[in-house]
């Protein structure tokens, strides 16, 4: 009887044994598979080069030009949602405009976002209402808009310390 016991009781840890073995192998197989996605994309984004759409105009309270940025245009959901993850360079008078459909409050994240940058969140009147200054690289944390806004512009950070550019200033912005 004692033998009977010693087998039963080695079959069970093995069949215990085997899930939980193939349970390991397909989580990190998973985790190889999305770490594999993310360094194919940043592969696609090596070649990327920056595709004026229009420019921005950045202008003080007191109606006087401070500075101007070539912009790309995100207009649609999917570039909204693509902005300039994965992006390596972004020269310092380059730019991504984000436009919405309607004033709300918007929150941005720098998930997959290689560049610190300077977020500024613009009202329906062309009012600089917020900037998040200097934003931490590939992080998960939110930038809000604090108030309602309908446009987002990213630039390089320090971009806003390096022209003086404050919440009150206005932009103007037009396609090329």
């Amino acid at each position: 009887m004692k033998l009977k016991k010693k087998i039963f009781t080695k079959s069970n840890i093995l069949l215990f044994s085997i899930p939980i073995i193939v349970l390991f192998y397909f989580i990190l197989s998973k985790n190889d598979s999305i770490e594999q996605k993310t360094e194919n994309k940043m592969k696609t984004f090596d070649s990327f080069e920056f595709k004026k759409e229009g420019e921005l105009t950045f202008i003080n309270t007191r109606n006087q030009f401070i500075s101007k940025v070539d912009i790309e245009i995100a207009d649609d959901n999917d570039s909204r949602a693509t902005g300039l993850m994965f992006r390596k360079k972004l020269d310092i008078n380059q730019g991504m405009l984000f436009i919405f459909d309607y004033e709300d409050y918007q929150s941005f994240w720098m998930k997959n976002t290689v560049l610190s940058l300077d977020m500024i969140f613009v009202n329906k009147n062309n009012e600089i209402i917020k900037i998040h200054k200097h934003t931490t690289p590939f992080s998960e944390q939110s930038y809000p808009s604090i108030n309602p806004s309908i446009y987002v512009i990213e630039v390089n950070a320090g971009y806003t310390d390096q022209f003086s550019i404050k919440e009150g200033d206005k932009v103007n912005w037009r396609k090329v």
